[in-house]
């Protein structure tokens, strides 16, 4: 069954369209800490660091979450996608090889790969439930990989133009641009539970609050679909200038961060957008070891989140 969103996008527009005055410029921020290397979309963390794929150096760094030390760089090829750590092991996409690799995080030394395509390279892979999920195909097939084997195992046929995989309240959730769907699977079984219509041309996701959002390139709107109902509970206008940002959610706020939008903050209890921070491009955001993590230009500022949320314009 299909999902429709109209109450709720209506309401999340009104609720935008209402907002006041919210931009800060991005220089009123103190970081905690500035990397000398930039964020980039996919970054994921692990217990004790936040890695980081650079697509221009072929590489994938680690940042140690304690100290801020930038460890050797992993010689990885073609990074794309999203990086997921499991099963002691980093998990990196390279479209240029169609594979998935696998890196031990001890040596940086990769240690297997797995022929799998990649449809989207500025989608999402996951893990969950002992296994490897990443949409391999635009069409709209999600593969399942066995850590065990490196192998593909099962494939869950979604809507077409799909793009990011989520593992969120013990369920995947794929986003595919095709009918603006985001599917809701059951990783035990396989077994779509539910396609739920969001805004236009869905893509990268993230999920907090009880909820799952999703990144809509084609309207500039983040949707906000409740996980235990599987209603969407609102979807909220920011404007064409996130469409090609990246998505992050968690201390009570959604974050955006795109080349034109350094930073935009959604507050999760009201559904609005709550802070614009204008100045130097972004394209990157992460939350992680209770920080924000920011692409700013060519660098990565590490944020203290409940600071950043106190900011007023």
């Amino acid at each position: 069954m299909i999902r429709q969103g109209v109450f709720g996008v209506l309401l999340g527009i009104a609720q935008a369209l209402s907002t006041p005055n919210t931009e800060i410029p991005l220089s009123r921020l103190t970081a905690d800490a500035t990397l000398t290397i930039a964020l980039e979309p996919g970054a994921t963390a692990s217990d004790d660091a936040v890695w980081i794929p650079n697509g221009g150096a072929g590489t994938v760094v680690r940042v140690d979450a304690k100290d801020n030390r930038v460890h050797p760089a992993a010689a990885v090829g073609d990074p794309c996608a999203s990086l997921v750590v499991a099963f002691n092991s980093v998990w990196v996409p390279s479209c240029r090889e169609s594979s998935l690799l696998r890196v031990v995080p001890a040596d940086r030394k990769v240690s297997a790969k797995a022929a799998i395509g990649v449809a989207d390279p500025a989608g999402r892979i996951a893990s969950g439930v002992g296994s490897i999920w990443v949409v391999s195909d635009r069409k709209g097939i999600l593969a399942r990989i066995d850590p065990d084997t490196n192998q593909a195992v099962a494939e869950i046929h979604v809507a077409g133009g799909a793009s990011s995989v989520l593992f969120a309240s013990n369920s995947l959730w794929v986003t595919s641009g095709t009918g603006n769907r985001l599917t809701r699977i059951n990783p035990h079984t396989n077994d779509i539970i539910e396609v739920i219509e969001v805004g236009r041309e869905p893509g990268p996701l993230a999920a907090a609050d009880g909820a799952v959002w999703t990144l809509n390139r084609a309207d500039g709107s983040i949707t906000r679909v409740d996980a235990e109902t599987n209603k969407v509970v609102a979807t909220i206008a920011i404007g064409d200038e996130i469409a090609d940002g990246d998505i992050a959610a968690g201390e009570g706020s959604v974050w955006i961060s795109a080349r034109a939008a350094p930073l935009v903050r959604i507050d999760a209890r009201t559904n609005r957008v709550a802070q614009r921070f204008t100045g130097e491009p972004g394209g990157a955001v992460l939350v992680a070891h209770g920080s924000l993590w920011v692409a700013v230009g060519r660098q990565t500022w590490r944020l203290d989140p409940k600071l950043v949320a106190a900011m007023r314009p």
